[in-house]
């Protein structure tokens, strides 16, 4: 069954704007600042133990909708890698664009988490990447995409061999990098309206979960693994009531 004004109900939810980045307090993955924790750290992560719609989900008893292509071109090429200290970050200069509908969101940048946040159907994968745009407004939208155990993944054998180690270490990439090399030539997606994944938290996000996914091998997920210290990937949130499409 199309549920079309299903559809256009979770589009108009999604607007409220955002920051990607939190200056606040330390956070992370373990001990007494691992996720749970989150909320307790600052004032400005309230939501990271108070919120309703929250990220990442598992992805199941989706709602068959009549949700528009995602029209994605991304013209430019990566500017920088860097590692935040959470995760490794790869910049984009302006010109890159994913269109929804009648919205447009400009492509900022691509980073990762391993295990994967977001569960598809009860399943983890080991590796997942985020796509992080913005429109004129500052509302976010993100694509996800699915890493699953294989063979070795060929953009990302490029971006790797430039990976920073450290914390704040950062430096342009020399050799050419399109955030399209990173996407799976399947672009039917599900969607949900949720948050950053990391502090603050903020909710208002447009999430595009890919359905199909792309190969990585053990090696190139040790190897992120070992650059951002370990697994970074926040616990499944639940999902009170909201409604996942397909």
């Amino acid at each position: 069954m199309m549920i079309r004004t299903l559809s256009l109900f979770a589009i108009a939810a999604l607007s409220t704007p955002l920051a990607y980045a939190s200056g606040g307090s330390h956070w992370g993955y373990t001990g007494h600042t691992s996720p749970e924790h989150w909320g307790e750290l600052d004032s400005s992560y309230a939501l990271c133990a108070t919120g309703k719609n929250q990220s990442p989900v598992d992805i199941a008893g989706v709602i068959e909708a009549d949700l528009p292509a995602l029209k994605i071109a991304y013209e430019t090429k990566a500017s920088e890698i860097l590692n935040n200290g959470h995760t490794v970050q790869v910049n984009f200069a302006t010109g890159g664009a994913l269109s929804i509908g009648e919205r447009r969101f400009e492509l900022k940048q691509v980073h990762f988490h391993t295990p994967s946040e977001n569960h598809i159907a009860g399943r983890e994968y080991p590796l997942e990447a985020h796509f992080v745009h913005a429109d004129a407004d500052g509302p976010l939208a993100v694509i996800a995409v699915m890493f699953e155990e294989g063979a070795e993944n060929a953009a990302l054998a490029k971006l790797w061999k430039e990976i920073p180690t450290q914390a704040d270490e950062r430096h342009a990439l020399t050799a050419a990098f399109g955030a399209a090399d990173l996407l799976p030539k399947n672009r039917d997606y599900y969607r949900f309206n949720g948050s950053l994944t990391t502090p603050p938290c903020s909710e208002g996000v447009w999430w595009q979960v890919l359905e199909s996914a792309l190969t990585v091998s053990r090696t190139q997920v040790e190897q992120f693994a070992n650059a951002v210290g370990g697994h970074n990937d926040r616990p499944i949130q639940a999902l009170n009531a909201r409604p996942l499409l397909k």
